[in-house]
């Protein structure tokens, strides 16, 4: 059965709110990203590879907070070209809980 007009604005909703979070993530962690100065004159060695380690997680989390995002602007482009809830797979419907949970999804249970 195809989405209803209430669950697409439904997952509207949910897709907006997951970009303006991940937005906000990635200007949070773009900060923490940022090269590590290694002044060894103020900072003991374990100290710097400390903050090359958080530095490393932040460039990593920042990467996989870019391309959820860029699934969920894919799956917004879907969505306005009526497209979304429908597998990239089999074409089969995509059940309206599953896009609740995965709202970028683009495959049904069966395929994904």
């Amino acid at each position: 059965m195809p989405l209803t007009e209430d669950q697409k604005d439904e997952i509207r909703r949910l897709l907006e709110k997951e970009v303006a979070k991940l937005e906000r993530s990635i200007q949070i962690s773009g900060k923490s990203a940022k090269p590590v100065r290694l002044d060894q004159q103020s900072v003991g060695r374990l100290s710097r590879m400390d903050a090359l380690q958080n530095q490393g997680m932040a460039q990593r989390l920042q990467a996989r907070d870019r391309e959820r995002l860029t699934r969920l602007l894919e799956a917004l482009d879907r969505l306005d070209d009526g497209e979304l809830g429908v597998c990239a797979n089999c074409g089969e419907e995509i059940a309206y809980g599953r896009l609740e949970v995965f709202p970028e999804t683009e495959v049904c249970g069966g395929c994904g």
